[in-house]
């Protein structure tokens, strides 16, 4: 007699503190309090991890300011650093639906009547080059200059005169008057330049800010009300929390010019929002990716989100800078990674799903302006997603750290 076919299925993590209470999210600061220790006294973390659309467990923990004894809570404000990106990529995508752009419109046709002159080798680079970190474009407007700065001396750029809008225009003419660095679409090299311009683009179409896009048509049909841009609280007080210097990790008076990079960086990396109201992005994402066995479309359909999460060409080791920071945020430094549209796009063992051709890819990313650190990891096949952030960028292990915990504990585990 023959055996019984044996069906593979993914079936809940085993929860901590008891079980979930109807509708309730697990709460896990003592999963957050365990991984900062003594940690919790100078910073502070929180962190969400969603099933679809829903909020299954979360948590806050530490300090909104080191000597300071205000808690974080869910309702604080976080910088997400570069995991801004994927929201400008979804902005693009948005136009690229009304037909006002294609994923193949090139830099030679959206700046050809306000960059002059424009050096040859960008005329035909593409916007889906562009977001996909392909494009040759320098990861700083400064250069690596600018970066040892940043990061070391802590000194961030001089804005140029002007409206925002005005200053990424300018920062589009600085880029495209020069050569490439590398020939475009060659190798990844990751540039926030690339979103910079990106951003500008948006400007030039729709003649708005980036940021009023971002309100209009991202934060508010999605329900994002803590949503903005630069370091979130008030000028001298611990309304929010602050972020600390890479170095020492003073704290950093939210208005102060060592707080944050020159406002013109937005679309690279410089909005903040409650860990909650992120979700609310990050489930548009994980529930708008066909490999989702649940997959409903919201604001985009659903061949624009695949679209922007297809695996893309393999990073190359030219990309090393960014791929080892993002090595220490979240562990996934390997040559299989690629870049799509503001997400890094890897396989992993726990992220597969049970549909035939599931391969486990994930969609991921992490954030940081050197005074803050962030990381999320969507999972499409079994409708799973972790989202942390830390006002302290130095403690990037730590969030690391948390990420693979609520993963460990509570992405669903897969059961003959």
């Amino acid at each position: 007699m023959s055996e019984a076919p044996r069906f593979e299925t993914l079936s809940p993590a085993g929860l901590p503190a008891g079980k979930m209470e109807g509708n309730a999210p697990v709460n896990v600061d003592a999963i957050l309090l365990s991984i900062l220790g003594r940690g919790a006294e100078r910073f502070g973390m929180v962190a969400a991890v969603l099933r679809g659309e829903r909020i299954i467990a979360q948590g806050a923990a530490g300090v909104r300011k080191r000597g300071t004894a205000e808690r974080i809570t869910l309702d604080d404000q976080f910088h997400l650093g570069s995991c801004t990106k994927a929201m400008t990529a979804t902005l693009v995508a948005m136009l690229v639906e009304e037909g006002k752009l294609n994923w193949t419109t090139t830099l030679g046709e959206l700046f050809a009547d306000t960059v002059k002159p424009m050096h040859p080798a960008w005329e035909k680079v593409t916007l889906r080059q562009v977001l996909a970190h392909r494009a040759g474009l320098r990861f700083e407007p400064d250069g690596l200059a600018q970066v040892f700065n940043e990061l070391v001396r802590g000194r961030p750029p001089r804005a140029p005169l002007g409206t925002l809008p005005q200053q990424r225009l300018e920062i589009a003419r600085q880029a495209l008057s020069r050569p490439p660095g590398i020939p475009p679409d060659t190798k990844y090299w990751y540039s926030n330049v690339g979103y910079v311009l990106a951003g500008a683009a948006l400007e030039q179409l729709t003649g708005r800010a980036w940021e009023e896009l971002m309100r209009e048509r991202l934060f508010q049909p999605l329900g994002i009300s803590t949503g903005g841009f630069g370091p979130p609280g008030t000028a001298g007080k611990t309304d929010q929390p602050w972020g600390h210097s890479p170095v020492l990790g003073k704290p950093l008076d939210p208005r102060s010019p060592a707080a944050e990079l020159p406002l013109f960086y937005g679309p690279a990396g410089l909005a903040h929002m409650t860990v909650t109201d992120w979700a609310k992005f990050i489930a548009l994402h994980l529930r708008g990716d066909p490999a989702n066995p649940h997959c409903q479309a919201a604001l985009l359909k659903l061949d624009t989100f695949a679209e922007m999460h297809a695996v893309a060409p393999a990073t190359t080791s030219k990309g090393w800078v960014i791929r080892g920071l993002n090595f220490l945020a979240t562990g996934d430094a390997a040559p299989t990674v690629t870049y799509c549209a503001g997400w890094f796009i890897s396989p992993a063992s726990w992220a597969k799903g049970t549909q035939p051709g599931d391969t486990g890819r994930r969609l991921w990313h992490a954030g940081s302006n050197g005074r803050w650190n962030a990381a999320v990891f969507i999972a499409p096949e079994i409708d799973f997603a972790v989202l942390v952030a830390c006002n302290r960028d130095i403690a990037i292990l730590k969030t690391r750290q948390t990420v693979k915990a609520l993963i460990r504990t509570f992405a669903p585990k897969r059961t003959p």
